[in-house]
């Protein structure tokens, strides 16, 4: 795993036919910064990852960036391709590298085909020109921000330890300035994930962002490393430093609980669907709506999986991008074509394992139509009969698919018979939220002295 070296800048990957089983699409996160951020967010795992490619750059060579682009637009047999970019921090590669992806893109997208343009950044950077450039070429943009000022700065820190709240609100500005397209991405941890309605309400009705995500923080450890992550992951003097991998049955203290996951989805849900169905885009409500009608849209909740890989910055090919590590490294795609890696045995089975390796608490559950065991990522726990391999946000998943199922199923047939989901609030909105879900919102205490 080495940084792109001379014989391989010009190399030619010319695609003569799709392998056999080849996807007709799939996902890719690129990295062209790798890990190296401009924060230091404690839970961000993926920090460590640096520790992969020891005195690198970590900058994407401009030859790999036309390879990159070139092969993943030859790999797909869709009439939309999505050129995603994420890291570390995106933005660090400065304009004229995207620029040049842009420009790419044009060179080498088929007849009737239409590009997508994504990115997930922190927003610190976000200035004028970047959101200009972002309006310019209709990219999409994913924000990150953890809630109001005290739940954000909580983790969402610079090298200094100081809280970034105020530098992504003014990147938030300068979107919203330009009328540049976002989402929300919030993860959930011990800082934010028992203030439900203040994180959504916060959201909604001070940022008004109509797409929200919510990510679960949820970093594994072993008994040996917990104290250690605990800390957070990134460099540290005295070379303590901890490679995050995919081990361990344990969990940092950031980590949100799994019945505390699901109350929270529970009480945003109760507000949502009596107001704001059809105006609001939970990410996690949209996709549970798409299970209910047996569409399984994103890769966690799908049966198999696999088809959402990662790139490196130097063209390592990665299984998925929480499996950044060297047992599901693919190979480089400036090596072999893209489509090659994806479609090869280790991927194909990388995919399988998901179903091949389910519980039979799972597969005897009522509601793994919604769930399939989750992410592979976070099976590391027991089944109640003692079997490995459960999802350590079961109980939370539990909570929530049998709580909206009424609701679901409402809307689902309303779907069906060529309705409109929102009419759903026309039934519910006078009735009150379950017992026991979230009356008031409760206001955290702040973890730092007032900054000004």
């Amino acid at each position: 795993m080495s940084d792109i070296n001379d014989s391989s800048v010009n190399r030619s990957h010319a695609l003569s036919g799709f392998p056999t089983d080849a996807p007709t699409a799939f996902h890719l996160l690129a990295k062209p910064t790798g890990a190296t951020c401009n924060l230091d967010c404690k839970y961000c795992f993926f920090l460590s990852k640096e520790m992969l490619y020891p005195g690198s750059r970590f900058r994407m060579a401009d030859a790999l960036l036309e390879i990159y682009v070139k092969q993943m637009i030859e790999s797909q047999r869709t009439e939309e391709v999505t050129i995603a970019w994420q890291g570390g921090e995106p933005t660090l590669m400065g304009l004229d590298f995207f620029k040049r992806s842009v420009e790419y893109a044009e060179k080498y997208k088929k007849p009737n085909q239409s590009i997508l343009h994504t990115m997930q950044t922190n927003g610190t950077k976000i200035d004028d020109d970047w959101a200009a450039f972002f309006k310019k070429n209709n990219f999409l943009i994913g924000l990150s921000v953890d809630g109001p000022r005290v739940m954000h700065d909580t983790y969402r820190v610079n090298k200094g330890g100081m809280g970034t709240f105020d530098q992504v609100m003014h990147g938030l500005e300068n979107l919203r300035k330009y009328n540049v397209d976002f989402n929300i991405l919030c993860t959930l941890n011990t800082a934010n994930a028992d203030f439900p309605l203040e994180v959504y309400r916060f959201f909604r009705d001070e940022l008004h962002a109509e797409y929200i995500q919510f990510i679960p923080i949820i970093e594994r450890a072993t008994f040996e490393t917990l104290p250690i992550a605990n800390q957070g992951w990134s460099e540290r003097p005295g070379g303590d430093r901890p490679l995050y991998i995919q081990a361990g049955d344990l969990v940092t203290e950031r980590s949100v609980k799994p019945e505390q996951y699901g109350r929270f989805l529970n009480t945003i849900f109760d507000e949502w669907v009596r107001r704001d169905v059809g105006k609001i885009f939970v990410q996690m409500f949209d996709v549970a709506l798409g299970n209910w009608m047996g569409i399984h849209s994103l890769c966690i909740f799908s049966p198999t999986c696999g088809a959402a890989l990662a790139l490196e910055h130097n063209g390592d090919l990665y299984s998925c991008d929480h499996f950044v590590e060297p047992a599901f490294l693919l190979g480089n795609i400036q090596e072999t074509h893209m489509i090659d890696l994806v479609a090869s045995d280790q991927q194909r089975k990388f995919g399988k394992d998901k179903l091949d390796t389910l519980p039979r608490y799972c597969r005897e559950c009522e509601v793994r139509f919604a769930c399939h065991g989750g992410c592979p990522k976070d099976r590391f726990i027991h089944t109640p009969d003692g079997e490995a391999g459960l999802n350590y946000l079961c109980a939370g998943y539990k909570l929530f698919f049998h709580h909206i199922d009424p609701y679901m199923r409402t809307m689902a047939d309303l779907l069906r018979r060529g309705r409109y989901a929102d009419e759903i609030m026309e039934t519910f909105a006078g009735e009150a939220p379950a017992a026991g879900a979230e009356k008031e919102v409760r206001t955290p205490r702040s973890r730092h002295k007032p900054r000004h």
